[in-house]
């Protein structure tokens, strides 16, 4: 059976072009362009989906979640010798322009967006509630954009019109004040309503209302020092009063809840005839699902089973952030190949009490065969199979520990030939061809109901949500409320879920780059199959060395230059003729390797 998604790539170029010039004075009764499309429901149904379509296209290391994950500390770069991936967290990256596919996809987002709400009268609605839930939904969209643009770049150009525009950079206050009021907004005009099945993936209120408390926690926190001040919308004020509020609003009527087993969130868990996985059996864990399940998920991503390279297809409906964090340069029953991004710290991991079930249920031990039940060289080989092996296609900054939540899962399947092939379980699932790079379908989750419980107790200064997290993987509650204990249980729960560095920004502002340094000291790590650690204290006479010393030394320095802000592209300085002015830290080309 076919996956289920709310998007099919459609070519709407036609739709997002401005009108040409009329024919011999002609009216033209066939070509859609904005002066007469959208006009019924269905186009602005499209052109929604449209607008859409970005989230599916981010794509490489400058994705907000892999960039998230690797920034923190918590994860390493990873990739392979002759990547890019290394030098990402130090704040330092080796081409001008490598973070345009991020750059150019939001604010491809953000036209598409403008379009829609620009073109919204031109519409025949069918009735009101129709038109309040497009526009709900766009509005929630650009509000999401321009939060990945303030978290990734800092202030960009803001752009509420589909005309175009060479605006310089907004402040700090612009940027935030637009991303909250269109959230607002989103939350004004999107029902009070349990999502259906049959609309997963569409924005709702109760997705709005979480992601304005993480705007609000964001901007309050890296550049108001958590005063929790109130802030002046587009259209009013917002209140820390009425954040609360929202997330009440969220807990009690959205239908969402936490799920009974935290692990039976994540494809590793699924409970098929072709799944082999021991951990999973050992546990009697048993996957969700993506149809409606999952009452945890309060915003995904979703990702087509019909993936492919071509405009026909649409690039990039796969999920990549699963490519990026696989096995480099293998594939293993259970597990899958992919980039070898992300590998966890070993001090991490190390920290992590072992009596925390998230543990083994976010990490990936690789040499705990007993545990895990994955091949690893010369350890429980079965046969007719390889085995995991450090330094696939020279891989950097392995550690061993891979990340649980998004890694490929394979399976066991017989092909129409009769042959026995490990694939991914989309394979099975919706019928997928077998190919690494194009079969990953998992959700790419952007907020749990986990979430907005520590957010509430993060606002609130109470007990209860935390408690309510902890008590889900069976630990004892905290009897009084510490910013430590809420900074701790948000560390675990959300672990790999791209969002620890916005958090540590929020909380230690220009400190932030100093905590990351020291918690990556001294952490052990196999450059090509030879170990050393991440500050560059060489325990097997490693080459690479100097490098990683020099790199880890930076970390602090780099943050505090760019404020933990990414590079803007170079090629959008240039086509603004000056206009738009590169972010702190990168104006010259020796601050990127």
């Amino acid at each position: 059976m076919e996956k289920i998604t709310l998007f099919v790539y459609i070519a709407i170029v036609s739709l997002l072009v401005t009108s040409c010039a009329d024919f011999l004075d002609s009216e033209n009764l066939v070509k859609k362009d904005t002066s007469n499309c959208p006009s019924t429901e269905t186009e602005a149904n499209q052109l929604l989906a449209g607008a859409y379509a970005p989230l599916w296209q981010l794509n490489g290391a400058s994705h907000p979640y892999l960039m998230d994950n690797i920034l923190s500390g918590d994860c390493l770069g990873g990739g392979g010798s002759s990547d890019v991936s290394l030098p990402i967290f130090f704040h330092r990256y080796q081409k001008d322009n490598d973070y345009s596919n991020s750059w150019t996809k939001l604010y491809m987002g953000i036209y598409r967006c403008n379009l829609l709400l620009n073109s919204l009268d031109l519409v025949k609605w069918e009735g009101i509630d129709s038109r309040r839930i497009i526009e709900g939904e766009t509005y929630f969209l650009r509000g999401l954009y321009y939060y990945f643009m303030a978290t990734t770049f800092g202030t960009v150009p803001i752009v509420t019109t589909p005309e175009p525009q060479n605006n310089p950079k907004a402040s700090s206050d612009e940027m935030f004040q637009l991303i909250l009021s269109d959230l607002n907004k989103a939350v004004e005009l999107l029902p009070s309503e349990v999502q259906p099945a049959s609309e997963l993936g569409h924005a709702t209120r109760w997705a709005a209302e979480a992601l304005q408390a993480r705007a609000y926690l964001f901007y309050d926190g890296y550049y108001k020092n958590n005063q929790r001040r109130d802030v002046t919308l587009r259209e009013g004020t917002l209140t820390k009063a009425d954040v609360i509020a929202g997330l009440e609003d969220c807990i009690k009527n959205s239908g969402y809840s936490l799920l009974n087993e935290f692990r039976n969130q994540w494809p590793y868990a699924i409970d098929i005839p072709e799944a082999d996985y021991k951990y999973a059996k050992d546990n009697n864990l048993n996957w969700v699902g993506e149809k409606g399940a999952n009452t945890e998920s309060v915003f995904a991503v979703k990702y087509s089973s019909t993936a492919g390279w071509s405009s026909s297809n649409g690039p990039y409906l796969g999920n990549t952030i699963g490519l990026f964090l696989g096995f480099r340069g293998m594939t293993l029953m259970n597990f899958g190949g992919g980039y070898g991004m992300c590998s966890v710290s070993t001090n991490m991991w190390n920290e992590w009490e072992d009596n925390d079930i998230r543990k083994h249920g976010s990490i990936i031990d690789i040499y705990d065969t007993e545990t895990e039940g994955v091949p690893v060289d010369g350890i429980n080989v079965p046969d007719g199979e390889s085995g995991f092996k450090l330094g696939g296609w020279e891989a950097m900054q392995e550690t061993g520990y891979f990340i649980k939540k998004y890694m490929p899962v394979n399976v066991r399947m017989i092909n129409a030939n009769g042959n026995t092939v490990i694939c991914n379980y989309s394979c099975v699932l919706y019928g997928r061809e077998p190919n690494y790079q194009l079969d990953n379908t998992q959700d790419w989750v952007v907020i749990r109901f986990a979430d907005i419980l520590l957010m509430h107790s993060e606002l609130t200064q109470t007990t209860d949500g935390i408690n309510k997290v902890r008590a889900r993987v069976g630990l004892a509650p905290i009897p009084t409320y510490t910013d430590e204990a809420l900074r701790n249980e948000r560390r675990w729960e959300l672990a790999f879920e791209g969002l620890r560095y916005q958090d540590l920004m929020r909380w230690y502002g220009l400190e932030a780059g100093k905590k990351i340094q020291e918690s990556l000291r001294g952490c052990k790590i196999y450059n090509n199959a030879m170990l050393t650690t991440i500050d560059g204290t060489s325990l097997e006479g490693n080459a690479f060395d100097a490098k990683c010393k020099q790199y880890f030394e930076d970390i602090d320095q780099r943050y505090r230059e760019t404020g933990g802000f990414m590079q803007i592209p170079n090629n959008e300085i240039l086509l603004s003729n000056g206009v738009l002015e590169q972010n702190k830290g990168w104006e010259t080309s020796a601050a990127a390797f």
